[in-house]
């Protein structure tokens, strides 16, 4: 497996992220949105951005884990935040970049402010794309 992560001449600088990802690899993992639920499918931090954010990135790890894949190997991101402060879009990204699951974010990435998401309460979400090794 062969991931490139590369920020061609001509486009803007970025806050860590790659603006182009090239994978080489036999198999990928699509891992679905990853809420701020818990192992019960209780909502973590009603109202706390961080605390939700916190627990997408445990279970991101927990889902990435399952396929033997390390944040290394994620080769997209898509992060999702019910607010149109850029702010608080920042907040979240570095919450996110300074996780364990950091590396993940060194990739193709999108952040976006949303108006709403699929559970009540629901600030944050993390949809992730890996590459994996076999």
């Amino acid at each position: 497996m062969t991931i490139i992560r590369m920020n061609p001449d001509g486009l803007h600088k970025t806050p860590g992220y790659s603006h182009v990802t090239v994978v080489e690899a036999r198999r990928l993992a699509f891992l679905s949105g990853q809420c701020p639920l818990d192992a019960t499918g209780a909502l973590v931090g009603g109202g706390d951005v961080d605390a939700q954010v916190d627990q997408i990135i445990t279970n991101a790890l927990i889902a990435l884990a399952a396929v033997n894949a390390r944040p290394e190997q994620v080769v997209r991101s898509v992060i999702y935040v019910v607010s149109q402060d850029t702010a608080v879009l920042a907040g979240v990204w570095q919450r996110l970049l300074d996780s364990p699951l950091a590396p993940a974010f060194t990739t193709a990435s999108t952040l976006l402010g949303v108006a709403a998401l699929g559970f009540t309460g629901q600030l944050v979400e993390l949809d992730l794309t890996a590459a994996l090794s076999e």
